[in-house]
């Protein structure tokens, strides 16, 4: 490899993979790492890509296992996460079935319904968001993993159109307002995502460190 050729690996911007075809969350995240000196992608620049099957007992298992999976389909990077609602009177359910909780092909609004019908009259609302994130490398070695907590309440009905998935029912502790009522600039400091993605940035920023 000549001088020029080397100055150019050294110049090239690494690429990092999102491993999610969620696009709210794809956006959550493009925001919230958009200082970081990658390259992101989504799932959806990719072709003949398969989902593993979420089998995991608990979000970082959930993780684990799908950037270990994307990683080694795509050869890059990737950044995967689990992350759901829990709610205490509900013995922690949703939890890793959040996405599924009203069946496979339910939407947003069905998987409210279903929560909202399960807390009537339920005084004891108590809830909280969590994200577990993983980073694995192209060769599906873990290189570290990371958890995001935010505690709130579930509302009575849903408000607002903001985010995506529970936030229209969900109350930050030191908030009136649902996630999906406050603004995105406020939600992209204190969700549960952002606070894990904030631990995530920091230890990319010394795992790029290390490639220069």
């Amino acid at each position: 490899m000549n001088v020029l050729e080397e100055r150019s690996m050294k110049n090239r911007q690494p690429e990092i993979l999102i491993a999610t075809r969620n696009t709210g969350k794809i956006r959550e995240l493009e925001i919230l790492l958009a200082d970081l000196p990658f390259r992101l992608r989504g799932l959806n620049s990719f072709s003949n890509i398969f989902d593993p099957e979420e089998t995991g007992a608990t979000f970082t298992e959930n993780a684990v296992l799908k950037a270990k999976s994307y990683s080694l389909q795509t050869k890059l990077l990737s950044i995967a996460d689990d992350s759901g609602l829990q709610v205490e009177a509900l013995n922690g359910a949703p939890g890793v079935f959040s996405a599924r909780y009203a069946g496979e092909d339910a939407s947003d609004q069905d998987r409210i319904k279903k929560l909202l019908g399960e807390l009537n009259e339920i005084r004891q609302r108590r809830a909280r968001f969590v994200c577990v994130m993983a980073v694995a490398d192209q060769e599906g070695d873990v290189k570290f993993i990371e958890e995001g907590v935010c505690s709130g309440t579930i509302a009575l009905s849903a408000r607002g159109a903001h985010g995506f998935g529970y936030d229209p029912i969900f109350i930050p502790d030191g908030f009136s307002a649902t996630f999906g009522a406050l603004p995105n600039a406020v939600k992209q400091q204190i969700s549960h995502r952002a606070r894990a993605v904030a631990k995530i940035i920091q230890q990319l920023r010394r795992f790029y460190a290390a490639l220069t």
